[in-house]
């Protein structure tokens, strides 16, 4: 078992009897359920990115916070460099600093300074209608930072060490809830919560066992996502190049030693087309990055390893149910066509730390109310927005094509217009 933990006190509660056995005295087996038994505020299920940073955030201010995760934790780090990356948006840094995170990231975040927008074919230039976004246009924060992945694990695990969370990991969560209070059963110990938190991701066991439903959006595409060393420097530059199989994005990323330039590939096709390029060989797979990305980084080179994933957008038919909160992938997934599915998920978290976290009972109704009336909106928004994006984008039909590259010339001579999609970008 992963225990961080060195604040496991004991308290007593009256609670069910958990076992029953006719050779055991009443008198024991209290003080079995007492030794069993302990108090916390709230329970997080799944120390991901946004459940973990949630724990942590929650802690700091205060709150008896216990995180269960049926994973092991320490071999989450990665040691060696394996091209996943998290696009950060300037708006979630506060919650990271906040969490104890920013400061522990043992890789440099690279700033997004500047964006470009551009559409073709494969094989074709980019066209020449397109829009640049440029992050002095709104003051001298970028637009976000792309984090490695491991970074982040690391990170989790250093902050969980010397926080007073009471972490079980690996471990299985057994959880009921009831109107006054949450029993959350953690192998032979059981914990009583005022709010338990879903941040186990799209599968969420605790959902499903609600009863809340789920409404998912198939796109029949999969994202290719590997990382590329590359002559040209990136200058800070993330490129989202859209193409009729869907949209291939280039994300800056911190070079290292020995590659002191390197940037993030998710290379978005159709379903058959993707597995194609998972398969091919390290040559095959850089000439169709360079059939999509020219001669903009110059000479490419693969690095690490190459991770698959299905595409699909979901959203649930509700955020909570009788003191329980889902956040993050547990309550909403988007396109990452805009990279901005984990800064959903870290402002669901920053709306529970300021809802739930300022509350004296965390886990009644209003509050789970209130937290669904300011999350639920913007989420919906977000993955309708993504939505649209990429259905109006990943079509070849003329007439479309035009309309759109018109569209971004529009909006690159509208000043007003790009300011608000840059500010949307930053998460302001």
């Amino acid at each position: 078992m992963f225990n961080f933990s060195s604040h496991d006190r004991m308290d007593e509660y009256t609670v069910t009897c958990l076992f029953r056995s006719d050779t055991v005295s009443d008198e024991k087996k209290f003080w079995q359920i007492r030794e069993m038994t302990q108090t916390c505020e709230i329970a997080v299920v799944g120390a991901g990115p946004v459940g973990g940073t949630l724990a942590l955030a929650l802690a700091a201010r205060g709150r008896k916070v216990l995180l269960v995760d049926k994973a092991d934790l320490k071999p989450m780090e990665h040691p060696d460099f394996d091209g996943r990356a998290y696009a950060i948006a300037h708006g979630c840094q506060a919650l990271l600093q906040e969490a104890g995170l920013w400061e522990r990231l043992p890789f440099s975040p690279c700033p997004i300074l500047d964006i470009d927008v551009t559409d073709s074919k494969p094989g074709r230039p980019p066209s020449r209608l397109m829009l640049h976004f440029d992050h002095k246009a709104v003051g001298d924060d970028p637009f976000g930072w792309i984090i490695e992945a491991r970074s982040v694990r690391v990170a989790l695990n250093a902050a969980l060490a010397e926080s007073s969370v009471i972490v079980r990991a690996p471990a299985k969560a057994l959880v009921s809830c009831k109107a006054d209070v949450a029993t959350v059963q953690v192998e032979d110990e059981l914990f009583k919560a005022k709010l338990v938190v879903a941040a186990e991701g799209r599968q969420s066991p605790l959902r499903a066992q609600a009863g809340i439903g789920v409404t998912r959006l198939p796109y029949n595409q999969t994202a290719v996502i590997f990382a590329i060393a590359h002559k040209v420097p990136h200058n800070n530059v993330a490129l989202e190049h859209f193409l009729p199989s869907g949209p291939f994005a280039v994300l800056p990323m911190t070079g290292t030693a020995e590659h002191p330039n390197l940037s993030a590939i998710v290379f978005t096709e159709s379903d058959a087309n993707a597995k194609l390029l998972y398969n091919m060989d390290d040559t095959g797979l850089m000439r169709a990055v360079e059939a999509r990305l020219g001669d903009r980084l110059g000479q490419l080179e693969l690095c690490g390893q190459r991770w698959l994933y299905p595409l699909y957008a979901m959203y649930a038919a509700r955020y909570y149910d009788t003191r329980l909160a889902l956040a993050g992938d547990a309550a909403h997934g988007v396109h990452p066509i805009a990279g901005q599915g984990l800064n959903l998920g870290l402002r669901d978290a920053a709306a529970l730390l300021d809802l739930a976290g300022a509350a004296e009972d965390p886990g009644v109704d209003a509050v789970l109310r209130a937290y669904q009336a300011k999350q639920r909106p913007i989420n919906l928004a977000m993955l309708l927005g993504m939505d649209a994006l990429d259905r109006l984008f990943s079509t070849n039909f003329p007439p479309v094509r035009l309309a759109r590259d018109l569209g971004l010339a529009a909006v690159e001579r509208m000043p007003r217009l790009k300011q608000r999609f840059m500010l949307a970008a930053m998460g302001r």
